[in-house]
């Protein structure tokens, strides 16, 4: 058995004075680094605090499950494989300790790195991200040139395995650095590739930066922790298992970049072979005990579970289409509870008392301290993979997080309270480790009871209710229903005096609230999520709406009828009446805002093949009309969206990627295809690739597909997609233009809704801005054919584009030709209803300006028409 850090003991003979201390400074307690290694230890235990806190917060503070997970794999994990590669290093191959301010270093600068990385995603700073990623990789360097420089002079060539393991493993964190920063900074632009690399860099990460350190360990940790000796056979078999495992995660990678299920299948295949001569190798044949050897045996075999689970999902699907959703929701949760939470505890559990102890007395204390309650711990955390990790939804999975956190925050107060008294004051004192393990094991086996029934009593991991009261006493409780759009029941009919209590589940797509005109009202839900609303003793009726904008104008209201009970009072944000406010007026005379440029107009020629576009749902403040600036939806920051423009039989793929505060989604006419996947709403952070192919010519509409749709495309949120006619001739100048209704005010306020359903907008518009081009007008030159391509967002009025003083000869509507050129007649007007499209062909007989309009006078008259400026 090896054993780190004994310090040696001065033997007196009886009777005589003890020999003068030597003129250097003894060394002190826990291992070659002393305090310095204990105290960077200690730091893996406040990642996975850190880790823990923001996992029981998840909903408090509406962070995504990304940030515990990660503050638990780039945080905890890879500190611990920096830390312990630097201390096996040289311990086994017997070369002198690097100084300490070596470790000190690359973990300060790796800690600042991966602090960035977090904090850059929970910011949405991608630049930060991505600086984040590239300090981590720069210390993975420097860490791995100083294991190559140990591995030339080691005295034992008998554990250069391990070195040979380490460095295999910051290879993989090189090429997940890498992937991860192409993402941040935005090589994600091309959308097929987004999905490539982010399966790629977990799996790099995981199995590769992670797993190979951990098994490369384990062929010398797992000896010591079972007592044994390490054998010939586990050298061999260790030397076996690198090769085995680095090709297979190698060709998992290529299948992973190239979308081949095959390829990725055998890449798998061959890592799980690695991980079987891995477990051959190490297990000893006896029975073992302890929380430290059962963790580590249930980590390794949940990362072989995790391996064998994806290759079967992959053959059984035959496509790597599903397979980030696969990555998301079920190998992620798997491998960060059942193997790194699970290697983390059962490593420091043996560590930890060999760096705290004296001698074999106090480390065996040390160890059954640690060793307190441990059979509840690792029950709890091996029943909580398949919870987080199975196809469930609402409490199942809350459940399983709860539990993994109470079995890790379990092992944290005991090893804290062993660690920190030491890095602190000095030496162990036996007499304050006295263990308690069945008291321990009743209070974790409590504790997780406690959790549990918490979650479930906050509703299936929904926030506690704001301004609701906790439900007690006598009340008649109702359960209500959030789904398509309507509340169900949406009257609730109750005795006046009755004490109401509203169980509100959302079983809809979207996020959804309750709010009641009295103040009360719920978190938000997302699908699956339940909350408790005690309204106290309704004396009168109530007005109930759901508060996420436009979802009160679609219709998402409720009607709490106190029977018997005082009159109805209308309260402030209750009701469903209420008079539409005037439409604003335009000043379409006035200057445009200093620095204001027009929208391009100009139709960019079509480029055929595939077409990779990258839209970013987004809140920005723009020029709606002249000097009138306000805060708009869109998608790419403008309004209207990136008109994208093609040929029949092209090819689009489109990012949407959500960095707005409510949810979007997207609806293209130009494709055929089920709505259900790429039609459906994105949370805020979350994206989705939207591929479809040009079938049929025509001028498309796209938009924004959350209900209510009038809402969102009233705020901004349409663009156009434009695809030629077979045989379409070029022209001297090719515009697009995109009409809308200007409904003015706050995007989320009542008044908009009311104002959209009354069909009373503030005014009308060409690409986004009322009146633009007759502050910036269109250029034409005589003689020159120019084409307009026209689209009616709407969402509610129709449309007829004019051009003054001249007349069309080409007519092309809804993917029909209605005028050719050689045609004997013309046309004065294109007519379109809501989402139709189509262009119209002119020349100008003479130089001047000739106005375009939408011909419906009321439209013109209040921002819907612009200037053609004709030169000679």
């Amino acid at each position: 058995m090896i054993q780190w850090g004994q310090p040696s003991v001065p033997v007196v003979a009886p009777g005589m004075a003890p020999s003068p201390a030597p003129p250097i400074a003894p060394r002190r307690r826990g291992g070659p680094r002393g305090p310095v290694f204990l105290g960077s230890n200690i730091v893996i235990l406040g990642w996975l605090v850190v880790a823990v806190t923001l996992l029981l917060a998840h909903d408090a503070i509406a962070h995504p499950i990304w940030l515990p997970v990660h503050a638990l794999l780039l945080g905890a994990a890879t500190n611990a494989i920096v830390i312990w590669s630097g201390h096996f290093t040289p311990t086994l191959c017997r070369v002198p300790d690097p100084p300490h301010w070596h470790l000190v270093a690359k973990l300060a600068v790796l800690n600042t790195g991966v602090i960035a990385a977090l904090g850059g995603v929970a910011l949405g700073a991608m630049a930060l991200t991505g600086l984040g990623g590239a300090v981590v990789a720069v210390v993975a360097v420097a860490h791995g040139v100083e294991l190559f420089g140990m591995k030339k002079k080691a005295l034992s060539a008998r554990f250069d395995y391990l070195i040979s393991f380490y460095l295999a493993a910051l290879t993989a964190l090189l090429i997940g650095s890498a992937v991860g920063a192409a993402m941040a900074l935005g090589f994600n632009d091309v959308a097929t590739w987004y999905p490539r690399l982010w399966t790629t860099h977990v799996h790099v990460m995981l199995y590769g930066w992670i797993g190979l350190t951990v098994v490369g360990t384990l062929f010398t940790l797992w000896p010591t922790t079972i007592r044994e000796k390490i054998t010939d056979r586990s050298y061999a078999m260790a030397h076996r298992a690198l090769p085995v495992l680095a090709a297979g995660l190698g060709v998992a990678v290529v299948g992973l970049l190239a979308g081949s299920w095959w390829v990725t299948v055998a890449g798998l295949a061959g890592y799980a072979a690695g991980v079987v001569v891995a477990v051959v190798g190490l297990w000893p044949g006896r029975s073992f005990t302890g929380s430290a050897a059962w963790m580590m045996v249930g980590a390794i075999c949940w990362l072989g579970i995790a391996v064998v689970v994806e290759a079967v999902g992959l053959i059984a699907a035959r496509s790597t289409e599903g397979l980030p959703a696969f990555v998301e929701h079920t190998l992620l949760p798997l491998l960060a509870v059942g193997f790194v939470a699970q290697i983390l505890m059962g490593a420091l559990s043996q560590l930890l008392p060999v760096l705290v102890a004296h001698g074999p007395p106090i480390r065996k204390a040390a160890i059954a301290y640690l060793d307190q309650g441990w059979q509840v711990r690792v029950g709890a955390i091996n029943v909580a993979v398949p919870l987080v990790a199975g196809p469930w939804h609402g409490v199942v999975p809350v459940i399983g997080w709860v539990l993994a956190a109470v079995a890790v925050a379990g092992f944290l107060l005991l090893a804290l309270r062993l660690a920190l008294p030491v890095a602190l004051r000095g030496p162990l004192d036996p007499e304050a480790m006295r263990s308690h393990p069945k008291a321990v094991t009743a209070g974790v086996a409590v504790a997780s009871l406690v959790a549990v029934s918490a979650a479930l009593a906050l509703g299936m991991g929904a926030p506690a209710p704001s301004g609701a009261a906790a439900v007690s006493g006598a009340a008649h409780t109702v359960e209500v229903t959030l789904n398509n759009m309507r509340f169900s029941p949406d009257v609730i009919d109750v005795p006046a005096g009755t004490r109401l209590v509203l169980r509100v589940t959302n079983a809809d797509g979207l996020p959804h609230d309750l709010r009641v005109d009295t103040g009360e009202h719920t978190p938000r839900l997302t699908r699956g999520q339940t909350a408790v609303l005690d309204l106290g003793v309704v004396q009168q009726d109530r007005d109930v709406w759901c508060d996420v904008p436009g979802h009160k104008a679609a219709g998402m209201t409720m009607t709490i009828h106190a029977v018997g009970g005082v009159p109805r009072h209308e309260h402030s944000g209750g009701g469903h009446g209420g008079s539409t406010p005037a439409p604003m007026t335009l000043d379409l005379a006035a200057d445009p805002s200093p620095g204001w440029t027009p929208h391009d107009a100009v139709l960019a020629p079509a480029t055929p093949g595939v077409h990779r576009v990258e839209l970013r749902a987004i809140d920005r403040e723009l020029e709606v009309a002249p000097g009138r600036r306000e805060v708009r939806w869109t998608f790419g920051g403008v309004e209207p969206a990136p008109t994208l423009h093609g040929k029949v039989g092209d090819t689009f793929e489109i990012t949407l990627i959500n960095d707005a505060t409510m949810g979007h989604g997207i609806d293209f006419h130009a494709g055929a295809l089920a709505p259900d996947q790429p039609m459906r709403t994105l949370n805020p952070g979350e994206r989705l690739v939207y591929r479809f192919t040009a079938r049929r010519a025509g001028a498309w509409l796209y938009h924004c597909s959350t209900p209510p749709m009038t809402l969102h495309i009233a705020n901004g949120m349409y663009g156009a997609v434009i695809i030629d006619p077979p045989g379409l001739p070029p022209v001297d100048r090719e515009y697009a233009l995109v009409g809308a209704q200007l409904y003015a005010g706050p995007p989320d306020g009542d008044a908009k809704p009311a104002a959209i359903r009354a069909g009373q907008p503030d005014g009308w518009m060409f690409n986004g801005t009322a009146a633009q081009y007759m502050h910036a007008p269109l250029s034409a030159r005589t003689g020159e054919r120019v084409r307009v391509w026209v689209v009616n967002a709407g969402p509610g009025d129709s449309l007829a584009f004019h051009v003054v003083g001249t007349q069309f000869d080409t007519v092309y509507k809804e993917g029909a030709w209605l005028l050719r050129p050689n045609d004997p007649g013309g046309s004065q007007a294109l007519d379109l209803a809501p989402a139709q499209g189509g262009f119209v062909e002119m020349t100008f007989p003479e130089p001047g300006h000739y106005p375009f309009m939408d011909h419906d006078m009321r439209h013109a008259e209040n921002g819907a028409h612009g200037i053609f400026e004709v030169s000679g």
